[in-house]
């Protein structure tokens, strides 16, 4: 096992896991998660990898573990969702997995038998429900999350939907993939276990798209689908008023959520934890038109995140329910509020500036790391190079600093600075990671 067992192999896997796109503290929970998920040799093999996608001959020089045995290990720890392996152009590419989306959402999507699915929901609970992590990944300068809420068809206002662009539209992402799958929802499946499920959402309609796809199906996380029972999924999410939350990125989306507000680990981050940005807004807004408004009340009763309370008013109609009030730095965008309303009073409408999403899903990392202080890993990401090492504490100080966070995250720099990402990956062989 080497010398990382007598210093706490776990507490070196933490800090490994803390390191990469999201942060998760150490805290005695995780210590408890990662100790029952990994075995010693898997914790040290993952403290050894390198932090990013990188193909198997990289990881064998990092680790000097032999390809033969190399290959073994990687399989089972893909298997069981801690390693991801991502197959582009025929080539695989591995990385650690991070807390989300990652070790959480396929540990919870896992079906094989004999598996002790109550005793992990409670040990994800445990460290989701002490808030550290929502603290450590959502402050109010970090605008970079995972997920961004896509509206519903139909709950746009009519003459503003032209404004709708492809990639903010559910059907449009479908129709603009190749291979698709569903499983269990992850948050769902854990509030079933622990016994805090309240909704009738069914726990299958995780849904997954394109390379994403691709690596649940092989590990058995997911079913393989049609792109008809893709659609029909959506289609069911809008009738149980399931806020749609998907990839943040513009193409290649990889993922879309069918999210209640009883279970979504995202959405209790606005109402349980306080953190309004734990998912990005849609480009639109709810409101309602008074003069149509019948005040029944419904739209506050439906919105999953409680972002419409109700306010005196004395006309009649207002008397029962009172009037509602969007709270405009709570509303995700989502519409659900508007495809409940009977009236046809509540409806989405553009908000005052679009919301700018990361093209694809190279371009996320990149932000979500520099707000998050680990780019440094991504660029330097052997973690036994001791030069690099220090290079990576030297960088990473750097970009920690504000006002060159602030400048590389500005619209006057921030594409340029992603340019020349894109070619130091190509430069070292990643262009087509780039791409995704």
């Amino acid at each position: 096992m080497g010398h990382l067992v007598g210093k706490d192999v776990y507490r070196s896997l933490g800090h490994k896991i803390d390191g990469l796109t999201i942060r998760a503290p150490w805290n005695a929970a995780l210590h408890a998660i990662l100790k029952e998920l990994y075995s010693e040799e898997d914790a040290e093999l993952i403290v050894k990898m390198p932090y990013g996608l990188s193909p198997l001959e990289r990881v064998e020089k990092v680790t000097g573990v032999p390809r033969a045995k190399l290959q073994g290990r990687l399989d089972g720890l893909c298997a069981r969702g801690l390693v991801l392996d991502l197959c582009v152009d025929r080539k695989y590419y591995y990385a650690p997995s991070p807390m989300m989306v990652g070790i959480f959402e396929f540990t919870m999507m896992r079906t094989d038998p004999g598996l002790d699915r109550k005793k992990w929901a409670r040990l994800f609970a445990d460290y989701l429900g002490e808030g550290s992590l929502y603290a450590r990944n959502l402050d109010a300068s970090q605008k970079v999350s995972l997920m961004r809420t896509v509206p519903h068809d139909g709950a746009v206002q009519p003459e503003e939907y032209v404004e709708v662009l492809d990639y903010e539209k559910a059907t449009a992402i479908v129709e603009g993939s190749d291979r698709f799958a569903m499983g269990l929802c992850s948050c769902r499946h854990e509030k079933h276990h622990l016994g805090e499920k309240k909704c009738d959402s069914p726990l299958d309609n995780c849904s997954s798209f394109g390379l994403a796809a691709a690596y649940v199906v092989r590990h058995g996380f997911a079913r393989e689908v049609t792109k008809s029972e893709m659609l029909e999924n959506l289609a069911r999410s809008r009738e149980l008023g399931l806020v749609l939350n998907a990839d943040n990125v513009q193409r290649n989306v990889a993922f879309m959520c069918h999210c209640c507000g009883c279970c979504c680990n995202m959405l209790l981050g606005i109402t349980k934890h306080g953190y309004p940005n734990a998912v990005v807004t849609s480009s639109f807004i709810a409101a309602s038109d008074r003069d149509i408004c019948k005040g029944c009340g419904t739209c506050s009763r439906r919105c999953p995140i409680a972002a419409i309370p109700r306010v005196g008013d004395p006309d009649p109609r207002f008397r029962k329910h009172g009037r509602p009030e969007v709270d405009e730095a709570r509303c995700i965008g989502c519409g659900v509020c508007a495809i409940r309303c009977n009236s046809g009073a509540m409806k989405l409408h553009g908000r005052k500036q679009r919301v700018l999403h990361p093209e694809t899903t190279f371009e996320r990392v990149i932000l979500q790391c520099l707000e998050r202080g680990t780019l440094q890993n991504q660029l330097l990401d052997d973690p036994g190079s001791k030069p690099q090492a220090f290079l990576r504490a030297l960088l990473g100080g750097f970009l920690r600093l504000p006002p060159v966070k602030q400048a590389l995250m500005s619209d006057a720099l921030r594409s340029r600075f992603l340019h020349a990402m894109k070619r130091g990956a190509t430069k070292e062989g990643k262009g087509r990671l780039t791409e995704i």
